[in-house]
């Protein structure tokens, strides 16, 4: 089950027990937690080398916070999952694994398979679908393309972090049946047909336990799924020093035991007293070489040397190759096939030959988000924006914002920033020791900063106690510039050496340490520049004043240029529409809307994009919207617009795929992993009441919740079109051979015909019901799916085979079979299912 690639070393069971027995219960102990930020301890006597992590969901961030140290930055998870394309995703995981090896990472803090419960889920980005079967299928995917190459998954967050509100103590009340048809079944897919090396448990609580002293590690993941992987806490998830050790969590993240987590000297002596038993920890220990062994980390000679270097292990395919052309051939393509064609009156594709002027129009159309924010993260090596795509393929483009989106201030960028020498974009960094004394210093690319648990190379956070951030601000235009400052405690802002801030910020004590971390407090102040005029800017900051500061420092210098009223932008966005052949208007959402520490308090569009829509289509008929987010959001005006393409967050490689799709160079392949609302009626509330979060609904989530209640979305789950045609002509459903484990199986045949002009892809959707069920259930649920390509009418038969377990539900005697007949129709959405089959169950 939980296979290694064949060139790791794994010793078996009784070699690693024999390993730890050389090691002290201090030796033991201090492996159960971090050693730092991003990695585990190295341990000679055991042949362990250090081991890293690193955060993961849409490239591998490494072990700094950096800009400088930059990672591809792969389509959103959501994004992979609207391919419905188990070997792209499988793809995509082999090509991450190669950027951990780059980046000397072992274990890679992915996927997240927490499902879409509610549109209001901060993380809902990160997250693949709200369907059970999607997610698993494409995340056994991502897992297997990881490991083949010898990077660990570690799936999360187990189990029910659903989203983010009151995250880390949220009580979240779930009936067994439902948390094992509903919410473990990506997981344990992922356990038993991946063998994914490591798992996380979640921050919150399930039925009254937190979850990394829940007895469902022990009961669900070791004792019925057999997992013999490792078991890590969330960062500082740990909370206890005899509960969680006596549960089944191994490893205690971030650490030193010093600074972070209850274990540490406190665990010593628990087992000192008895307390805990210390065979408990000799398997936290096995588990913890296990997975070190599996990555390359246990060196097969014992005692060895700690610093022996991570093994940079080829991918499956000796063949393939990682360059930079290659990663952006994979993931301008895979951006492509996550497009969703939601409506299309006939404009699109857009006919190069005849085609004019094209006004490429909204607050997402110059400076695209291509990831959600949060420990999603990365820094890639550029990012291609709609218009940057546009102007390269050669089309004739203007360009107007339209309507601001963000309701934040974003840090300076170039233009207007340079260094204080001017010899490019960026800031210098210096860092003062708590003496005065001047200790290290930096020149970086830009003016965000995050440092996790120290300064990197410059020392210790206890080192720092001052920095300083020193630009120059270049002015493009005369106006009114607003400076100021992003992060909590106490900033100095002076500009031409003339103080403009002297403030501390703060946030509630109650607020998630993510959203401290990423959406602080700002303050800003007004700074008149001529064309042309620079100022000399220093911002300073204590760092010790920042409650934060024990686990990272955060900060931004924020700018904020001269730009138009609302009413001023959207007018000339309009002229401009009116006076060309098509309006491309890039609508979305911002990193202060969608993003990890927080849920979304609202589906519509930030500011006033709607209204920019509605004007534009209003002055330019042909008009498409791309809707640059990673969740659903409120589109009141689609039935005023010629075309709407969901495009999620779409990696580094956004601006080439859009131009792809639009043209018709690239089929927009994607289909919806979640159900579009029409409206804010009757979703899913992601608040607790008194700390409860109750999943009063059951299994009845997304598309299973709309049928059951007789309700429309606006788009339903599975929607998604193409640029041609497809006739469902024919379904035959009977007995498929046992599976591997000799289990029964149902194979479905749907015989499916492009009635179109030119080379397609579908998704060809399976949906199961049990008429007259003596057990409730949802009125439909996903059965299967696969990928199918055709060309002008070509009659393609494809074959899904669906498992005996889709068909069974979870009672008090375990998985059962209700026997009788089960119907099975296909098609490709969940609301368009024209073929229908039987099949006698028992």
């Amino acid at each position: 089950m939980n296979n290694p690639v064949p060139s790791a070393f794994v010793p078996a069971e009784d070699e690693l027990r024999a390993r730890v027995a050389r090691l002290s219960v201090e030796q033991k102990i201090r492996l159960l937690t971090g050693a730092d930020f991003w990695a585990l301890y190295a341990e000679p006597d055991a042949g362990l080398r250090r081991v890293v992590l690193s955060d993961g969901p849409a490239g591998v961030r490494g072990e700094s916070w950096d800009e400088r140290d930059t990672s591809a930055n792969v389509p959103s998870p959501t994004a992979l999952a609207a391919t419905w394309d188990c070997d792209r995703v499988e793809g995509i995981g082999a090509l991450l694994a190669h950027e951990a090896r780059r980046k000397g990472v072992d274990v890679l803090l992915a996927p997240t398979v927490n499902l879409h419960r509610s549109p209001y889920g901060g993380r809902h980005f990160e997250c693949f679908s709200e369907d059970p079967l999607l997610t698993a299928r494409i995340g056994v995917a991502y897992v297997r393309g990881l490991q083949q190459a010898g990077v660990a998954g570690c799936v999360k967050h187990f189990v029910a972090n659903d989203s983010e509100t009151e995250r880390m103590t949220v009580d979240v009340q779930i009936d067994e049946r439902t948390l094992r048809e509903v919410y473990l079944a990506p997981f344990e897919a992922i356990v038993r047909e991946a063998g994914v090396w490591a798992v996380m448990a979640a921050y919150n609580e399930v039925n009254g336990t937190t979850m990394t002293e829940s007895p469902l590690l022990r009961e669900i993941l070791y004792q019925d799924w057999g997992f013999d992987g490792l078991v890590m806490s969330d960062w500082t998830a740990t909370r206890s020093t005899v509960a969680a050790a006596n549960a089944a969590l191994d490893l205690a993240m971030p650490g030193p035991a010093s600074q972070f987590g209850p274990w540490g000297d406190a665990l010593t002596a628990a087992v000192a007293d008895g307390l805990v038993d210390e065979a408990v920890i000799d398997d936290k220990v096995v588990r913890i070489l296990r997975l070190a062994a599996r990555v390359g980390g246990l060196h097969p000679e014992n005692p060895n040397p700690p610093d022996y270097p991570t093994p940079q292990l080829d991918p499956p395919d000796a063949s393939a190759a990682y360059g930079p052309a290659e990663i952006a051939r994979d993931l301008r393509a895979t951006a492509a096939a996550s497009f969703v064609l939601a409506g299309n009156t006939g404009l699109l594709p857009l006919d190069r030959s005849g085609l004019g002027r094209v006004a490429v129009i909204g607050p997402n159309a110059e400076v695209a988000r291509t990831l959600g924010g949060g420990s999603a993260t990365v820094f890639p090596p550029y990012t291609i924006s709609p218009l940057d795509g546009l102007r390269a393929a050669g089309l004739d483009v203007a360009f107007a914002p339209g309507a601001l989106a963000h309701l934040r201030t974003s840090a300076a960028r170039a233009p207007w920033l340079l260094r204080p020498d001017g010899t490019g974009p960026g800031t210098e960094v210096r860092f003062f020791a708590p003496s005065g004394e001047l200790v290290g210093a930096e020149q970086r690319d830009s003016a965000a900063f995050r440092w996790m648990s120290g300064f990197g190379a410059v020392g210790a956070a206890e080192s720092v106690a001052r920095l300083e951030v020193s630009c120059v601000i270049r002015a493009t235009e005369e106006g009114q510039y607003q400076l100021g400052v992003s992060g909590l405690g106490h900033f100095r802002l002076l500009v031409d050496g003339t103080e403009a801030l002297d403030v501390t910020l703060s946030m509630p004590e109650s607020a998630d340490v993510v959203e401290a971390l990423m959406a602080p407090p700002q303050q800003l102040a007004l700074v008149k520049l001529a064309a042309g005029q620079s100022v000399s800017v220093l911002l300073e900051h204590d760092v010790h004043s920042s409650p934060m500061a024990g686990l990272g420092t955060s900060l931004e210098l924020i700018l904020q240029v001269p730009h138009g009223t609302d009413d001023e932008e959207i007018a000339a966005a309009v002229s401009l529409a009116a006076a060309s052949d098509v309006a491309v208007v890039v609508v979305g959402t911002t990193a202060q809307v969608e993003s990890e520490g927080f849920d979304r308090t609202s589906l519509a569009l930030p500011g006033r994009q709607d209204e920019l829509v509605r004007q534009v289509a209003a002055a330019n008929p042909r008009t498409v919207v791309v809707v640059n987010s990673g969740a659903p959001v409120l589109m009141p005006w689609t039935e005023e617009v010629a075309a709407v393409l969901l495009t999620w967050f779409g990696g580094q490689e956004f601006g080439h795929a859009l131009a792809d799709v639009l043209l018709g160079d690239a089929e927009p392949g994607g289909r919806l992993p979640t159900t579009w609302p029409a409206s804010e009626a009757g979703v899913l509330s992601t608040q607790p009441a008194d700390g409860v979060l109750a999943y009063t609904e059951g299994a009845n989530i997304g598309y299973r919740g709309y049928d059951r209640d007789g309700r429309a979305p606006l788009y339903p789950f599975g929607h998604g079109t193409g640029y041609t045609t497809w006739s469902y002509d024919s379904i035959t459903v009977d007995r498929s051979v046992p599976g591997a484990r000799g289990e029964p199986r149902v194979a479905v045949c749907v015989q499916v015909r492009n009635t179109g002009a030119r080379r397609g892809r579908e998704v060809v959707q399976v949906y199961a019901s049990r008429p007259d069920s003596a057990v409730e259930r949802p009125v439909k649920w996903l059965a299967g799916f696969t990928v199918v390509e055709a060309g002008p009418t070509e009659t393609v038969d494809v074959g899904i085979v669906i498992p005996e377990r889709a068909f069974q539900h979870w009672s008090e005697k375990g998985w059962t079979l209700e026997p009788g007949t089960y119907a099975l129709a296909a098609g490709p959405s969940s609301a368009s299912l024209p073929l229908a089959g039987r099949i006698e169950l028992a």
